[in-house]
């Protein structure tokens, strides 16, 4: 594939973003056969079908997501070059996509909310999903991830935040079972946790290395489900600090641990990192972050 095929890649794109012909040939400013030719003609070339058709439109099949992601940040870097070209360097438009754990929705959409009221132009799209979104493919502009500190030598990796997490239960619980005496005690409790013992949270991980697994009696793939469990009475789990004031009558069951902690990251590829909307969002961001 060579830049000669920009214009059909680019059309691909935007159907994959946008889901339809019509709306495709509007922002890219031509006939809607235009489109359709493009399409034609790039999935003759590659020999792979990037597009099931159906009534409401098109969808992007495997190879069509993947070719989205990559033109997608092909796309904003042309963007800033030529708003560097063209002395507009400044301008924060288009997509800006944030990915992290659900936990953390409730502490961001604030500020995803207050950055989009001052930049108008912008369209926010925020994942949350316990898989990683690849930068390097352009699924994200900014990702905040939990856990160890990330080594891929193509992202920039900045410290963010401390998540402390707490060891909860419901009024309700307590007064049906009691209290647990200590970390031992916690074997005849019922358990909220994570579905993983491999998930990214420091907390969820000491809980499946010290509970036994038939302890765990209740588990869920989203930290925002475990917690709203644990408010609901199915047994004992942890919250994060930052959503317990989400729920009433929640108890704090044992001491507070240091390992519980989940040190977060700021994380963005390298040909990214220095573009005017990611400088500016993660600017605000800290901004934000000092209010917590």
């Amino acid at each position: 594939m060579s830049v000669d095929n920009w214009d059909e890649i680019r059309t691909a794109y935007e159907v994959a973003r946008l889901g339809t012909v019509s709306a495709a040939a509007e922002v890219l400013g031509v006939h809607h056969a235009t489109v359709i030719r493009h399409i034609d003609a790039l999935e003759g070339r590659m020999g792979i079908k990037l597009f099931q058709r159906h009534a409401r439109g098109y969808t992007a099949t495997e190879a069509g997501e993947d070719l989205k992601n990559i033109a997608a940040t092909t796309s904003d870097q042309f963007s800033q070059l030529e708003g560097r070209l063209k002395g507009r360097g400044s301008a924060v438009t288009g997509d800006l996509v944030v990915t992290t754990v659900s936990g953390l929705s409730t502490l961001l959409t604030p500020v995803l909310t207050a950055f989009k009221l001052e930049h108008p132009e912008l369209t926010i799209r925020f994942l949350t999903d316990q898989r990683l979104f690849r930068l390097d493919y352009g699924e994200a502009h900014v990702a905040i991830r939990a856990g160890q500190r990330p080594e891929d030598p193509d992202n920039v990796v900045q410290p963010f935040i401390a998540l402390r997490a707490r060891l909860c239960a419901a009024q309700n619980y307590i007064d049906k079972f009691g209290m647990p005496k200590d970390v031992s005690d916690l074997a005849n409790h019922h358990i909220v946790a994570g579905d993983s013992a491999n998930a990214r949270g420091p907390f969820n991980k000491w809980l499946h290395e010290n509970v036994p697994v038939e302890a765990i009696t209740y588990r869920a793939s989203e930290q925002v489900a475990t917690e709203a469990a644990v408010a609901a009475g199915a047994g004992i789990g942890f919250v994060a600090d930052t959503n317990i004031a989400n729920f009433s009558g929640l108890v704090e069951v044992l001491e507070w641990q240091k390992e519980w902690c989940a040190p977060l990251w700021l994380v963005t590829h390298v040909d990214l990192h220095r573009t005017t909307k990611v400088q500016s969002f993660l600017k605000f961001l800290k901004e934000e972050s000092n209010k917590w």
